[in-house]
């Protein structure tokens, strides 16, 4: 997510940036250094190849975003770095407990969530100012920014009392800095109220027993005022943005470099997640996944993790076969990566908005191939509808098993025997490559020309795939893309509201970057929100499942598993599925090897 986002694509073979950043069941296996005195001091050194998508907490949207958010941005609710335990469960950050019926932080309707901040938890400001009620509400009201709203609106919008209006007016405000700030301090956003200081209560359309999953958002992070004097997702703020967490951002160098100090105003008792053993955090992009695994295997002082990449899947083999200590394969509730169809693609005279095209495609399309190019099957087992089987109302089901003859007979049916589609893919990355080459060979035996349409990392989604323009002109035709689950469990509403509902998931709001619209599908996710319960919503998200993979919206390849590598010298390297990495801010350095 989206958890994300988050989100988040975090392949292992394709680099780690996953939309909506959560996953799930994420382990850490013996060896990953989480024993030992901790040792406090010294720089960690991090390296990646991309960027962040926004160093704004109520933006971002990205794994990788969140991962560097955890450095200096606090939510109500997050996921533990828990060394052995289960890291998919929220706990409280900076509320004091977790909602429930029994302490009060639930109504008996189920309508209304009431949190309570807890005390000591401030700003990096000058002076030191404490976290309040109105700094959430704020923040929840700069999700609907004009400029750049947040991705994953659509898990709440419909659900937040007030939000939806509050987003529509928003819409129209003035795309500067006075008209943002204007319209946020001007106009009430019903369903979250600061009733004091230390207590924000949210008003829900409905009962809605994952909202609680759904805290742990950081879009719906405090936002001090001072965020409001410039623009948002801009490098501006990024570089001005205070903390309220264990470090700030001193200077952030966008594609380029990230560099992070210990915030004085963050108080180690207020924070009951981060212990911050280090006392800096430098990260250094443009780097290629092979130089970053050389670096940390070699034992090179400036390298102690990775930020967005992970090891190339043609190295993974190895290093389990020789038990390396220091790799971890954690475990994602994600469809990590999947193809994506523009199904508004002008070229070809429309052929993408066929649906007959589309299934011709993926019937042509052969999944064991590009499983294998990605690290084989056991990194990346294979999934061939929506829902990974960790995720509530997953039900078996592959409708399109590879028949190339099929395929050609369709396409011919359909009046297309013969067509050029471009396919864009990150040429930065092994797993993105290689799955375009794969895919072209694929298609290349039904008749079908694919052309590639390159694209460095850091412009992958924010000048393509998140600007619906880009689709309409027909830029692209198919992609890759990733997505985590924005919480565990019951949490179908997080794959089926950002990508396939239509309208309201078209970006930059949502994350249906093929911009698909179908009213059957629609129909059958409204029916799912307003089951009683999570049983009773269970066939319905089952049955909007089969009518996306019906209609041939995407191609779905695999729910992956999570590799990540770290130095010897980096010490309690707990794998956090959130974060789709290590939690940096729990992890320290052996005494005689500090950066």
């Amino acid at each position: 997510m989206a958890r994300r986002r988050l989100a988040a694509v975090t392949l292992a073979a394709v680099a780690s940036i996953t939309l909506a950043a959560c996953s799930s069941g994420g382990t850490t296996p013996s060896g990953s250094g989480t024993a030992g005195t901790p040792v406090a001091g010294g720089i960690l050194n991090m390296l990646g190849s991309q960027d962040v998508d926004y160093m704004d907490p109520n933006i971002s949207y990205y794994s990788v975003g969140y991962l560097n958010l955890r450095l200096w941005s606090r939510q109500l609710l997050t996921y533990p770095a828990e060394a052995g335990g289960k890291n998919t469960s929220p706990v409280p950050d900076i509320a004091t407990q977790v909602p429930t019926e029994a302490n009060g932080g639930i109504s008996a309707d189920g309508k209304t969530y009431t949190v309570h901040l807890r005390p000591g938890v401030k700003w990096s400001t000058s002076p030191a100012r404490a976290v309040t009620a109105a700094d959430v509400v704020r923040g929840v009201k700069r999700t609907a920014n004009p400029v750049q709203p947040f991705g994953g609106t659509p898990d709440f919008a419909d659900l937040i009392v007030g939000y939806k209006a509050f987003s529509d007016g928003f819409a129209k405000a003035p795309k500067t800095v006075a008209g943002i700030k204007d319209y946020i301090e001007k106009t009430p956003l019903p369903g979250v109220v600061a009733t004091n200081d230390n207590t924000v209560v949210f008003h829900l359309t409905q009962a809605a027993s994952y909202f609680t999953d759904e805290m742990t958002l950081p879009a719906l992070s405090p936002a001090p005022i001072e965020s409001l004097d410039y623009l948002p997702a801009s490098t501006e703020l990024g570089n001005h943005f205070p903390s309220d967490g264990p470090y700030k951002v001193d200077s952030w160098v966008p594609t380029k470099s990230i560099k992070y100090s210990r915030n004085p105003a963050w108080d180690a008792a207020s924070d009951p997640v981060r212990k911050a053993y280090v006392d800096k955090v430098v990260v250094t992009e443009g780097l290629t996944q092979d130089s970053v695994q050389q670096q940390l295997q070699t034992g090179t002082p400036s390298a102690d993790m990775d930020f967005d990449l992970a090891p190339p899947a043609s190295q993974i083999p190895a290093l389990q076969a020789k038990k390396d200590p220091n790799l971890t394969i954690g475990d994602t509730a994600s469809s990590n990566p999947f193809i994506l169809f523009n199904t508004v693609s002008p070229n070809e005279n429309g052929a993408m908005a066929n649906v007959q095209v589309r299934q011709a495609l993926s019937y042509a399309i052969n999944r064991d191939n590009i499983l294998q190019v990605l690290g084989g099957k056991t990194l990346n087992p294979p999934l061939t509808h929506v829902l990974p089987d960790v995720i509530t109302g997953s039900k078996q089901l592959d409708p399109y098993p590879y028949n190339p003859d099929k395929a050609k007979q369709m396409l011919a049916a359909a009046g297309y025997p013969h067509l050029t589609l471009k396919f864009l893919y990150r040429n930065a990355t092994e797993g993105s490559n290689k799955t375009f080459q794969t895919v072209q060979q694929d298609l290349s035996k039904i008749g079908v020309k694919v052309v590639g349409v390159p694209s460095p990392n850091s412009d992958f989604y924010v000048k393509y795939l998140q600007v619906p323009s880009v689709a309409k002109r027909g830029v692209w035709d198919i992609s890759l893309a990733g997505w985590g689950a924005d919480w565990y469990g019951n949490a179908a509403l997080s794959f089926f509201k950002p990508l396939f509902s239509g309208e309201p998931s078209f970006p930059p709001v949502g994350s249906n970057y093929g911009l698909y619209n179908d009213p059957e599908t629609n129909k059958l996710i409204q029916q799912a929100l307003e089951a009683p319960t999570a049983d009773a919503a269970a066939p319905i998200w089952a049955k909007a499942d089969a009518r996306v993979m019906g209609q041939a919206a995407f191609y779905p390849l695999t729910s992956n598993k999570q590799a990540n590598y770290h130095a010897a010298q980096v010490q309690n390297a707990v794998y956090v599925p959130s974060l789709q990495n290590y939690d940096p801010t729990n992890v320290w350095l052996t005494k005689d090897k500090q950066g």
